[in-house]
């Protein structure tokens, strides 16, 4: 995803399934990527109005599905 893209979450890889609906991240819910910081820093979301942080590494254990 890149800056401002919205999407679908289709997949979410491993064990992180109950973690990440922690945060209201579940398959199904449709995430906007605010920002991705440089060189392995936190890529921030937003699900449901709020705002949320998640490592690089388990971001990427994330499978959005975007309309481009």
């Amino acid at each position: 995803m890149d800056y401002d893209d919205k999407g679908s979450v289709k997949d979410i890889e491993g064990d992180l399934q109950d973690r990440l609906a922690c945060m209201g991240i579940r398959k199904g819910k449709t995430i906007r990527m605010i920002t991705r910081q440089p060189i392995k820093g936190p890529v921030v979301v937003e699900v449901d109005g709020a705002d949320t942080s998640l490592g690089l590494e388990m971001a990427k254990k994330i499978l959005v599905e975007t309309d481009r």
